[in-house]
């Protein structure tokens, strides 16, 4: 009977974590930015008891090159469950943006070959247009930035992987635009690194990480460095690609995001 009951129980609780993980997705509201002939799906949260008459800021949370697509559902995979918890929406009322990257583009103006022995390889480009992608993000920021309340001195951008690289490459087309900024297990070119000064930056990466090399983040943080700016960095020892499970349970993550100001 006791056996049966931690059973039933075990069902009981795997069904309410997946109802409150339903739940927690609804809470964005699907859109689609329209750009021209292309488009792009995105999910927005807004604060509970929303006010126009009120100034908000801005997390914009740029996906990984697994959930890309066009079902505006994918990208919700990681984060959306955390900025929905009552515990960070009482704390962090802000509006929360999660855009969805097409199938076969990137974020940012990178170019990935497989290679034979070892890590992939990612070449970043210090220069080149952006990508469709980036094109459709940026504009979906500016209708966002026009159309709903917003602390312009409180814009906030993360990402995990590509979204991680993504976040650099938005930062260094935007350097002006962004407070604070922290990519996970993402990179860029460490080259004209001085478009990337105005934000506090807190970059994440496992240093096991069989897909992106955590290197590229550990150069990007030591250009940082040589030039003063506001960077953290945390290297978690022993972890692969999926380090922004710790990052997401980084204490002081987001109380520092939040404390950031232009």
């Amino acid at each position: 009977m006791k056996t049966l009951l931690t059973v039933i129980f075990s069902f009981l609780s795997l069904g309410f974590m997946l109802a409150q993980s339903a739940v927690q997705a609804t809470s964005f509201k699907k859109k689609t930015f329209q750009m021209g002939a292309d488009q792009m799906p995105y999910g927005i949260l807004l604060p509970e008891a929303y006010d126009a008459s009120k100034s908000y800021p801005l997390l914009l949370f740029l996906h990984g090159a697994g959930e890309r697509g066009a079902d505006n559902e994918s990208q919700l995979t990681h984060g959306a469950s955390l900025f929905t918890a009552d515990s960070f929406r009482k704390k962090y009322p802000a509006i929360v943006l999660m855009p969805q990257c097409a199938a076969g583009d990137y974020w940012s103006n990178v170019k990935k070959e497989v290679a034979q022995v070892g890590l992939p390889d990612f070449s970043f480009y210090k220069k080149g247009a952006p990508t469709k992608a980036m094109l459709l993000l940026e504009g979906l920021l500016e209708e966002v930035l026009q159309n709903y309340s917003l602390d312009k001195n409180r814009l906030y951008v993360g990402g995990l992987s590509m979204g991680g690289m993504g976040t650099f490459e938005l930062v260094k087309r935007n350097p002006k635009l962004f407070a604070a900024a922290f990519p996970i297990c993402g990179g860029a070119a460490p080259k004209n690194t001085r478009k990337y000064k105005r934000p506090s930056w807190w970059v994440f990466h496992g240093n096991a990480d069989p897909v992106v090399p955590a290197s590229f983040s550990t150069q990007m943080v030591k250009k940082f460095k040589k030039r003063s700016f506001d960077v953290r960095y945390t290297l978690y020892e022993g972890v692969g690609h999926n380090s922004w499970d710790l990052a997401f349970k980084e204490p002081g993550l987001f109380p520092w995001l939040f404390s950031n100001t232009k």
